[in-house]
């Protein structure tokens, strides 16, 4: 996330602070110093509707976003400037009189904190499980389950997840998709992703079938199981012209045929290459209907990242473009808990990607094509779905966004063309796959999108939900992290370690437990209800100065299916 001190380089994000960062006009809201830290206890935390309204009619008025600010900064606007300066900042001015009506509140030194229920209900809002179902009283599948949760920070939430079962093939796909722009190439990629894999997976024969079916007019064979949230939703607008690309993929597939098993690697990168191109070319067409012509320019301009899971049978593979991650829980003999990683970020941590984009570039882009950790200076992934603007030309965007709606050419981030921009493309969604071959002591899969990473250390995750799962607390002695503690402190230490491995079956949902953990630990590692609350109740407008939108899938592997089938091989 951008510090505050990026509104004094002229930088603001757009429209989410960790992602892309573009020049703006500079705004007429009062500066104030920002000399001072941030404090740190937040500000009384309410969830109230007018101060939600006066924060995004400030936000919305002057184009500038508060993510830029630090919290003190954020209250000082309000709480600082004269009545007479806010009653001309907003607009209309009958919002003035809620702002009077809400300062009493913010500067009142009041503290609001959720009950555990209010708590428990914000946690467990998005979560879904979904359990394998058994044949003659036995699981026979390498998955015995999955659980997966949402917490959002972003308004919308700019994160998405998927699961399905692949009905004509073997096995299940598991993705997370975190976007960024907004959120229109996360739903989109969360939509279709899945089904240019299958389609990818699929024999020769089954697509002449499928083809034949739709040429007859005969109902399809289904492709896909879902196992879906209410909450994640499916865009029926776009269904047909969604369904027009995939059939002329898969079209392309029955044209190419070579008679060869289909490799699952091969076919992951395939996937995600060819839609994203689709997504490219329906941009340019365009569409007659106006809402299907915004809404493919939207998916185009804006970006998403992706992790994949593949599991069929004992063979798990990884697609991974971005930097949400998938992590392997290992059991190890002695019942300790090793995280193994299925996936590489994709940014300006990983030296062998900046490699890989300096060589894709001459050599006089080596100083500027990644600049500040970020590629061109802007993007922090070095590989995405959408985000046009780094892989089209000049000249192709200039056309798109002047034959484009008006809401599309008004809008300055789709007509900013980033600095030193002379060889595109620079962005590419082609995955990198990892294979890897299930055994017994591996026990659980996190995919996550990187709000968790940012919070918590990958061998924290593994450890949470490995002893989640078991129920077995391998308890270490508590770290106080240079901290002077008395022996009452260290006994309530140990009193809330008791009592937060007696309470840990509240959350039916291992991925609700580990946001839990993630909002809610403090600095010695154990859960603080007051913390939680306070993150939980911050307004839309502010959630995201402090986190990311999290978005987790744990999926649970069947390890005596898996080891009783690994002795047969022997």
């Amino acid at each position: 996330m951008l510090a505050a001190s990026c509104c004094e380089r002229r930088m603001c994000v757009c429209p989410g602070p960790r992602r892309i960062a573009i020049p703006v006009r500079s705004s007429r809201l009062p500066v104030f110093s920002d000399a001072m830290p941030a404090p740190t206890q937040l500000f009384p935390l309410i969830r109230n509707c007018e101060i939600g309204r006066i924060y995004s009619t400030v936000c919305h008025c002057h184009h500038k976003h508060l993510c830029c600010l630090s919290p003190h900064l954020a209250h000082s606007h309000l709480r600082c400037a004269s009545q007479k300066k806010l009653a001309t900042l907003c607009s209309p001015k009958e919002n003035f009189n809620q702002f009077i009506h809400a300062r009493s509140y913010v500067s009142t030194p009041q503290r609001f904190y959720l009950t555990p229920p209010q708590v428990n209900s914000i946690l467990k809002a998005n979560e879904y499980s979904f359990k394998v179902p058994e044949f003659d009283g036995k699981n026979v599948s390498s998955v015995l389950g999955f659980d997966s949760n949402q917490l959002p920070a972003n308004a919308p939430i700019e994160d998405r997840r998927s699961a399905a079962t692949c009905l004509q093939t073997r096995g299940m796909l598991l993705g997370v998709f975190d976007g960024h722009a907004g959120c229109a190439c996360a739903q989109a990629v969360s939509e279709r992703l899945f089904y240019y894999i299958a389609v990818s997976l699929l024999p020769h024969e089954t697509l002449l079938e499928i083809e034949n079916a739709v040429e007859s007019g005969r109902a399809l064979l289904p492709i896909l199981q879902w196992h879906k949230h209410p909450n994640d939703y499916f865009s029926k607008e776009a269904s047909k012209l969604y369904f027009n690309s995939l059939r002329t993929y898969w079209q392309e597939l029955i044209d190419l045929n070579t008679g060869e098993t289909t490799d699952v690697k091969e076919a992951l990168i395939n996937a995600f290459k060819r839609l994203d191109n689709d997504i490219s070319l329906e941009a340019q067409v365009g569409d007659p209907n106006s809402f299907l012509n915004y809404l493919v320019l939207r998916v185009a301009f804006s970006g998403a990242t992706a992790c994949v899971a593949h599991v069929d049978g004992f063979d798990l593979h990884v697609a991974n473009t971005g930097d949400s991650r998938a992590m392997l829980g290992v059991q190890e003999e002695d019942g300790s808990w090793s995280a193994v990683a299925l996936s590489s970020d994709h940014n300006a941590q990983n030296e062998s990607e900046i490699e890989r984009v300096k060589l894709e570039h001459p050599k006089s882009e080596e100083k500027s094509v990644v600049k500040q950790d970020r590629l061109l200076g802007l993007l922090m992934p070095f590989r995405a779905f959408g985000d046009v603007k780094f892989k089209w030309s000049i000249e192709l965007q200039k056309r798109v966004v002047e034959s484009g709606p008006d809401q599309l050419n008004d809008n300055e981030y789709t007509k900013f063309i980033p600095p030193n921009y002379h060889t595109p493309p620079y962005l590419t969604a082609e995955p990198e796959v990892v294979h890897h071959r299930l055994r017994p002591q591996d026990k659980f899969l996190v995919l996550a999108t990187d709000g968790l990473w940012e919070t918590m250390h990958r061998q924290d995750v593994v450890r949470i939900v490995g002893e989640y799962l078991t129920g077995v607390h391998h308890q270490q002695p508590i770290a106080v992290g240079g901290y002077k503690v008395t022996l009452g402190q260290m006994h309530g230490l140990l009193t809330e370690r008791r009592a937060r491995i007696s309470s840990v079956f509240e959350d039916q949902n291992a991925a609700t437990h580990l946001i839990r953990h993630a909002v809610g630990n403090n600095e010695f590692g154990t859960v603080d209800h007051e913390r939680l609350s306070k993150m939980l109740s911050l307004p839309e407008e502010l959630a995201r100065m402090y986190r990311d939108d999290i978005t987790i899938i744990v999926v649970q592997f069947n390890s005596h299916v898996v080891g009783a089938c690994q002795n047969e091989e022997f």
